[in-house]
């Protein structure tokens, strides 16, 4: 079926779905998001899966997982972690991951990752399945993918990022042509192949300098030695900015020395962060390079954006917000939402406050280990807090509350002001549309938060009152409960 055909087919699938009374998602100016996966349409069908959406929670968009090989937004529940109350009452343990939708390999000619099509469900195309019937609903439809591999797939060796020791990274170098002409296919054969409404891409990663002193939730386990990419490419864009490869190389091995020893309670002679602080002026590298792999990541969203522009102007175009965004100061530094307005209608800036709790506190966990080894943890949280411009429980309390919903106001007061002041270089581009990620059941550990359906109204309606233009309900349908997915209906009826 021709890209028009298909368009002209869901027109008169709406059209007829209207007259014979197919249930309608209200149109009320904001976008009201699901993360759903292939899987919970595979185990409860299709249109049951939209009109309990519909029914329960007024989504109006869903934001399909058609490519990923993590848990994190395909497949059912974590293995371990309690089974929602719908849906298959089993695990998958047999996960693997992919693109949930038709490969057609005429637009994978420029890269060698070409079988990249999930075993998961044989004969399971999830938008060929799922488009006509959410469009005779009028709900928008976005292509949903992210920045997570499996090493065992054919044709990605020479396409993986290159540690600091020499090894091969799980991760994809973005400097690496092969590796943007992958994202370039993935994109152009959605959006020619599906009338989508939209893309959604997600990168939850941070250059080598945040990643060697552990400056993210879990950080704590980061190998100094395997920051990344030090690859030929990277080297070789190196040299074209002026950066002595050999130096940046000579800097980052330090700091893992460095690193390693503020674990271990070998506190340097003159402090943790003042040891930190004379490497950086002794090796400038070190942040240049950290630049040059962040340059790489925002290469990656700006070619997204164009092309798909290029073949569909009104096409609607956005990004993933890592998490990590609400804990390290180095990591929020580098995402600056001004910029953004170069290359997004929107951003889905995580807010996951529930399981923020726990991942705030791995963060101080991390980094009171390293570059703010001179003070307690919970002075490095009050240290945070002050920085971030929140305040919530004590270091104690923090696994067992979360982030309340004022945390979700303020990052989402932040991410509107942000995108609205923009750089002297964008002001005549469009406002991007902010849509929070609210956690819905976001797997945490053995007596940490758990949501409950008034978090979920609170944080809903925190978001949407701070000018917000939607929100995200997020991770997964597959690991939510009923009642909080229903919450979130209440919050915006009320």
């Amino acid at each position: 079926m021709s890209e028009l055909s298909r368009r002209e087919f869901a027109k008169l699938i709406a059209v007829a779905s209207v007259a014979s009374g197919v249930p309608q998602t209200p149109t009320t100016g904001r976008t009201i998001g699901i993360q759903v996966g292939a899987v919970s349409f595979v185990d409860e069908g299709v249109e049951s899966v939209l009109d309990r959406f519909q029914r329960d929670a007024n989504i109006n968009a869903l934001f399909i997982a058609t490519f990923s090989y993590g848990r994190g937004i395909a497949g059912r529940q974590v293995p371990g972690q309690p089974l929602p109350d719908h849906g298959k009452q089993e695990y998958d343990a047999a996960f693997h991951g992919g693109n949930f939708a038709s490969t057609h390999g005429n637009y994978y000619q420029h890269t060698s990752l070409k079988k990249i099509a999930a075993p998961d469900h044989p004969g399971f195309d999830v938008l060929a399945s799922v488009l006509p019937q959410a469009q005779s609903r009028r709900m928008k439809v976005f292509c949903w993918y992210e920045d997570v591999f499996r090493g065992d797939l054919e044709g990605i060796e020479p396409l993986q990022e290159v540690t600091l020791s020499g090894k091969k990274a799980g991760t994809l170098c973005f400097h690496n042509p092969e590796v943007q002409g992958f994202w370039q296919a993935l994109t152009e054969d959605y959006l020619r192949s599906y009338p989508v409404d939209g893309v959604m891409w997600g990168s939850e990663r941070q250059g080598p300098f945040g990643h060697a002193i552990g400056a993210a939730h879990g950080g704590g386990r980061a190998n100094p030695l395997e920051v990344t990419c030090f690859c030929d490419f990277c080297k070789r864009e190196a040299k074209a900015r002026g950066i002595e490869v050999q130096r940046a190389v000579e800097g980052y091995t330090r700091l893992a020395a460095l690193v390693r020893d503020s674990r271990t309670a070998n506190r340097p002679t003159d402090g943790s962060f003042v040891s930190f602080w004379r490497l950086l002026v002794k090796y400038p590298e070190i942040l240049a390079w950290e630049k040059l792999w962040n340059d790489g990541q925002k290469s990656t969203y700006a070619n997204i954006y164009q092309l798909s522009k290029s073949i569909r102007p009104d096409i609607r175009v956005g990004w993933h917000i890592w998490h990590n965004n609400s804990f390290s100061p180095f990591y929020r530094a580098e995402q600056d939402y001004a910029e953004f307005r170069q290359y997004s209608d929107f951003l889905k800036v995580v807010m996951y406050n529930n399981c923020g709790g726990p991942r705030l506190v791995s963060f101080v966990d991390s980094v009171s280990r390293t570059i703010f080894g001179d003070f307690p943890p919970e002075a490095v949280l009050d240290l945070t807090y002050k920085m971030q411009n929140y305040r919530e429980a004590t270091l104690t309390d923090l696994p067992r509350k979360g982030l309340s919903a004022d945390y979700v106001e303020r990052e989402t007061r932040r991410a509107v002001a942000g995108v609205s002041s923009p750089s002297p270089a964008a002001k005549a581009l469009s406002t991007p549309k902010i849509w929070p990620g609210i956690d819905i059941d976001i797997p945490t550990g053995k007596d940490e938060k758990k949501t409950e359906p008034q978090d979920v109204r609170e944080a809903v309606r925190a978001a949407l009152g701070a000018g917000a233009d939607g929100v995200i309900l997020s991770r997964k349908y597959s690991e939510m409960r009923l009642a909080n997915l229903r919450a979130a209906g209440e919050a915006l009826r009320a």
